[in-house]
């Protein structure tokens, strides 16, 4: 038995890492999920060369995706404690110690990490879960669910390199009740999650809480999908193409403050080169597509202007839409926060 083993929960491929408690958590307090790969890592596993250069970095070596580690910090990191944060990666349970020392070197305290033994899927009638990661995910997201009796919130990180947006929202799906038995199975099995896995998955969906713990899911445009591909799961899930996009959300939704939007904003100027001209496109794109509303637009530009973060003159591309429209259209009460059906088997990216 491997080392790593003696420390770890091991159900079928999915490999846990618990570093603190789940009991630790109360029910008030928002649980955050990121996937790591191409979310928070700016990893690179479609070439053996690719696979082996991670494998083989050290933890300083890796590298974030822009603007990750400020913000990751800007969420947990509270004085001495540290809101809950859970990793899932694809990366193998060998890595699990170089993992943990990135997430330490960036003065992350993770609650827990998922990682996939992929080793066990090297055997006829289970090749094709070497690259699947629907299954892997929704037993590792599920299993985490069942350790909370109570009601919990959950922000969810993905990315649009694997399945993740289907991934969440199945996961959202079954812990609501809202998908019949006989359907399940049927989406299940398109993903090919099959035999064991499957059986696992319906376990877990009848022993979670019958409630939706999902309130935003944000995936990273690593690949640079349409974001319109994402409206048909619904207004919850935004789709950003940077850090900056996603600090300005969660400043409109009071999870963030100023100071906190400044800090991950600095982190890309003098981190990663981003300019006042890219910064300012990008907030202009969340205007666009109407993500930010005018109450949120006046106060932003209070903060980044004063900064220096985006052009004085900058003025948004369009009218941002009001608050009354925004809460009617857009609100979590809204009807297409969470549409009635989503077609999880057919893509039309």
């Amino acid at each position: 038995m491997s080392h790593w083993s003696k420390r770890a929960n091991i159900h079928n491929d999915v490999v846990f890492f618990e570093y603190i408690s789940a009991d630790n958590i109360v029910g008030d307090s928002p649980i955050f999920v990121w996937d790591l790969d191409k979310t928070y890592l700016d990893t690179h596993f479609e070439s053996l060369s690719g696979l082996y250069r991670t494998i083989m970095e050290k933890a300083f070596q890796k590298k974030n995706v822009p603007g990750t580690r400020s913000l990751v910090r800007a969420l947990t990191v509270r004085g001495e404690s540290y809101y809950p944060i859970y990793f899932v990666s694809a990366s193998p349970p060998q890595m699990e110690e170089r993992i943990l020392e990135k997430l330490r070197y960036d003065g992350i305290r993770p609650y827990g990490l998922f990682l996939k033994d992929n080793l066990k899927n090297l055997k006829p009638g289970r090749l094709r879960r070497l690259n699947q990661q629907v299954g892997f995910k929704l037993q590792a997201l599920l299993s985490l669910r069942a350790k909370f009796p109570f009601s919990i919130q959950q922000i969810l990180w993905g990315d649009d390199s694997e399945s993740d947006a289907v991934i969440y929202s199945l996961y959202s799906d079954i812990c609501a009740r809202r998908l019949p038995e006989k359907s399940l199975r049927k989406i299940l099995s398109h993903y090919h999650v099959r035999g064991e896995q499957m059986a696992v998955i319906m376990g877990l969906a009848e022993k979670v809480p019958e409630e939706d713990p999902v309130k935003r899911v944000y995936i990273n445009l690593a690949t640079d999908t349409d974001p319109e591909y994402y409206e048909k799961f619904g207004f919850r899930m935004l789709a950003s193409y940077n850090s900056f996009q996603i600090a300005l959300d969660l400043y409109q939704r009071g999870i963030l403050n100023d100071e906190q939007v400044k800090r991950v904003t600095l982190d890309l100027i003098q981190n990663y080169g981003f300019s006042e001209e890219e910064l300012a496109e990008s907030y202009n794109d969340l205007i666009y597509r109407k993500i930010l509303h005018a109450e949120t637009v006046e106060k932003l530009d209070e903060i980044l202007k004063s900064a220096a973060y985006i052009p004085l003159r900058h003025e948004a591309s369009e009218e941002p839409i009001s608050k009354e429209q925004y809460d009617k259209s857009f609100h979590i009460h809204s009807d297409d926060w969470i549409p009635p059906f989503i077609d999880y088997l057919h893509d039309f990216r």
